[in-house]
């Protein structure tokens, strides 16, 4: 298996990202012995089944990310044309992507999520859905796109409501205090913990892609029941979507009342970020896989369907 289909851009809010990750990718697939050719995928369908099956690639290595790129959207016309992919399939996409049928899901499995509610924006300028504090989030954004915490004393409710323009689901989640942490998945093994630390009011856009944005301790410095706990629901709640390749699982860790606290998973990104200082790749060299061998193992567990 040589020849390899990159997809880079997109056409979601983070096109930026996804072509950063793609940069990457095609430096370290060609540093794996691959031959990679980049596909920047825009608006035109057509020309993007043009180029993916004029030449047919051997698989396809999917660095989009957000709407259409991780939302099972990209994963249908993949399948559709019989092309092997990397990462999770059109199920697991767009269950993780939507984040009211992951909670859901997540709850059903018993693993420990926020309250939460789905609020119209009609609805939120009306009232608080939920007591404060409270965070307000897209459902079907990644990359905290979008995202707002409000606390008491704060009017932006109103406006928040009046200027939203992501989509008509908004979600209205618990604000929980303490510690951000995340632990990606590869295959059926949870990696490791990292903790990540920001000077910003939380890890939001700006955090996650600004340079000095934000600080990466690994593995985190957590109490050990804390540790097993993020570890083993990280990977159930990879299990219970039906994810496949890598995913990462954010959690917030409350241990403002003392330890062991209180652990929330939040979501789970089945498109995490490829580039070699994201957190991902960055835990996975933790572990002695280098990015280009994480680059190589990804393409050798590509497949279509699921």
């Amino acid at each position: 298996m040589k020849d390899i289909a990159v997809l880079l851009g997109g056409i979601s809010a983070e096109r930026e990202v996804s072509l950063n990750t793609g940069a990457q990718v095609m430096a370290a697939l060609a540093e794996a012995g691959f031959s990679p050719r980049a596909i920047d995928v825009g608006g035109d369908l057509g020309a993007l089944v043009t180029a993916l099956t004029t030449p047919r690639p051997d698989a396809v290595f999917n660095a989009l990310h957000g709407r259409f790129g991780e939302d099972g959207c990209i994963q249908g016309v993949l399948d559709w044309l019989g092309l092997p992919y990397t990462h999770s399939g059109v199920r697991a996409s767009a269950l993780a992507m939507d984040k009211a049928a992951a909670k859901a899901l997540f709850a059903a499995h018993g693993l420990p999520v926020a309250r939460h509610s789905e609020v119209s924006a009609q609805a939120l300028e009306a009232a608080d859905p939920l007591p404060r504090p409270y965070v307000l989030k897209p459902v079907n954004e990644g990359s905290s796109v979008g995202v707002s915490i409000l606390g008491e004393g704060d009017n932006r409710r109103a406006d928040i409501a009046r200027a939203w323009t992501h989509g008509s689901r908004i979600m209205a989640e618990e604000f929980i205090p303490g510690r951000e942490l995340t632990v990606a998945v590869m295959g059926d093994r949870a990696l490791t913990i990292t903790e990540i630390e920001t000077s910003l009011a939380f890890y939001d856009y700006e955090a996650k892609y600004a340079e000095g944005g934000s600080r990466h301790s690994l593995p985190a410095a957590v109490h050990p029941a804390i540790a097993q706990q993020a570890m083993e629901v990280a990977l159930a709640a990879h299990q219970a979507l039906g994810c496949r390749g890598v995913s990462r699982a954010d959690f917030r860790y409350d241990d403002t009342a003392g330890e062991p606290g209180r652990l929330v998973l939040l979501e789970v990104n089945t498109q995490p970020g490829m580039t070699r200082t994201s957190l991902l790749p960055e835990q996975a060299a933790h572990c002695g896989i280098a990015f280009p061998a994480l680059c190589r193992w990804l393409v050798e567990e590509a497949r279509h369907g699921g």
